[in-house]
């Protein structure tokens, strides 16, 4: 077998896991959308955002790896008979070398990272900015403090079910008592509940221009074509805005019209430009609230819901294992204008770690309250 069989396979064994890579390669921004970590992530959050700068920047990231990856895998199947160029050989040598020399040096830093710092803090977080920039925030205040933080993308309901089988440390994003009602409900027993990092500031409701001459759901006729631009469809505040079309009967005739976040942005965006009328589904831990004037539409029927919560949710143990850090996790308070602003520095197109060491920089007492003991 090692022989003849193996050697006379070689084209096809290597053929496969060329194409096993390739189409593996191919997956990564679908499985990004069930919260698979990797290199699919940072196109889905551009394409969620319409960034079309980094989404063509990730993607040529991955056709870059793809083809590197596939030109050592073909190279290697030549057979020994066929002699490679002079040229191939060296630039087949450099990339191996390239490969060992960065394999040896993240090698060496992940060697020293874990004697140097207290322990691993797992985060768990949806792809959803009001979660992503809070979690940056508390994991490089953890970072700071010594720890190795691991972040995860996950859809809501797995990330509550991670923390309450301790899979995940803590999570930031828990909209209470109503958005997330139903989940905390389940898993409430299992977890601790450190209360909110923001109090009773989160809101959904229905968001206009404030050059709109209305200030009310009741005013609502006839206005943007009876249409209101919502995001995608599951979403809390899809359901809610249904409910809404319901409730209030001047809005019979009326729907929403749902797409994406970015999509409504760019309507947004289109809107205020031309000065037209637009109605759209807005929360406010949300940047466009601090580059746009808007309003809530008062919601006499409270068909939106109330403001609410976000608050930091741990597992279970975690005081023990890691009173330090679960500290910080309980001490964790900031406002919606402080997450906002962070947002809109990366919407401005500000790389997100560095608009969130920024944001810490400039708020270090209220960061030091946090980290106090």
């Amino acid at each position: 077998m090692f022989k003849l069989d193996l050697p006379m396979a070689k084209e096809n064994i290597f053929a496969g896991i060329n194409q096993t890579i390739m189409l593996t390669l191919s997956m990564v921004v679908i499985a990004s959308m069930i919260g698979t970590p990797g290199l699919g992530e940072g196109v889905l959050a551009a394409v969620q955002r319409s960034e079309v700068g980094n989404g063509f920047v990730y993607g040529i990231g991955i056709v870059v790896l793809a083809i590197i990856v596939d030109r050592f895998t073909q190279a290697m199947n030549h057979s020994r008979q066929e002699k490679l160029p002079k040229k191939t050989k060296i630039i087949l040598t450099i990339i191996i070398l390239l490969v060992a020399i960065l394999g040896s040096i993240l090698g060496h830093m992940f060697s020293d990272d874990k004697e140097a710092n207290k322990g691993t803090i797992k985060l768990a977080y949806a792809q959803q900015d009001d979660q992503i920039v809070s979690t940056n925030v508390i994991a490089q205040v953890l970072e700071e403090q010594g720890y190795k933080v691991d972040t995860t993308s996950l859809d809501i309901p797995v990330t509550w079910e991670a923390v309450s089988k301790g899979e995940v440390d803590a999570m930031t994003g828990a909209w209470l008592p109503i958005t997330h009602g139903a989940e905390y409900k389940k898993v409430k027993n299992d977890i601790d509940n450190l209360g909110p990092h923001i109090d009773k500031e989160a809101k959904l409701g229905l968001v206009v221009p404030k050059y709109m001459d209305v200030n009310s759901i009741e005013d609502l006729n006839n206005q943007a074509n009876k249409k209101i631009t919502g995001i995608e469809p599951g979403a809390e505040i899809v359901d809610a805005t249904n409910e809404t079309l319901k409730a209030y009967p001047n809005l019979k005739g009326w729907e929403q019209i749902n797409s994406s976040t970015g999509a409504m942005n760019a309507e947004l965006k289109r809107a205020i430009k031309n000065k037209d009328d637009i109605i759209i589904t807005g929360w406010n831990r949300y940047w466009i609230f601090q580059r746009y004037d808007l309003k809530y539409l008062d919601d006499p029927k409270g068909s939106m819901g109330k403001a609410e919560s976000i608050n930091t949710i741990a597992r279970k143990g975690l005081k023990e294992d890691e009173p330090e850090a679960y500290r910080i996790l309980d001490n964790f308070k900031w406002s919606v204008k402080d997450m906002e602003s962070i947002m809109l520095e990366i919407e401005n197109g500000k790389d997100p770690e560095k608009a969130t060491k920024e944001w810490i920089d400039n708020n270090r007492d209220k960061v030091d309250k946090w980290t106090e003991k």
